[in-house]
């Protein structure tokens, strides 16, 4: 299933995300030609930008990232994934995603699929993530 979201776009007019289903979310716009290109750093700092409301670390870290690639015309397109198919707000973090990277100086068209396979686990999480939620 795909929804093309606009930036100012309210997020309650999507219907929730059926549990397990992959969904896209985009934002953004064309790169004007000879605009430098972002860096993948300056996209994972977007990232971390975003938290699921439920859990006090960000994506990023949380491992829920899974493929960034930033193409050399400003588009990037992200992989990502939840902790959970049922994740209250599953349909909604895609394009606080999307709309997060959008908004980073030399980002154009964004696309961000929300994937379940491989499965999340905790092994993907960063130490600093791993520390702040007490996992051992």
């Amino acid at each position: 299933m795909s929804f093309d979201h606009g930036m100012g776009s309210p997020l309650g007019m999507f219907a929730p995300t059926p549990p397990g289903e992959e969904i896209t979310a985009r934002a953004g716009e064309p790169l004007a030609a000879g605009t430098p290109v972002a860096s993948e750093a300056a996209v994972i700092a977007a990232l971390r930008t975003v938290h699921d409301p439920e859990i006090p670390v960000n994506i990023y870290d949380l491992g829920l990232i899974y493929e960034i690639e930033v193409h050399s015309v400003g588009s990037v397109r992200v992989d990502m994934s939840l902790t959970a198919p049922a994740c209250p707000v599953a349909g909604e973090i895609p394009f606080w995603v999307a709309n997060a990277v959008a908004e980073v100086e030399g980002v154009g068209e964004v696309e961000v699929n929300l994937v379940w396979d491989p499965p999340w686990s905790p092994d993907r999480m960063s130490e600093d993530a791993k520390l702040a939620l007490d996992f051992g």
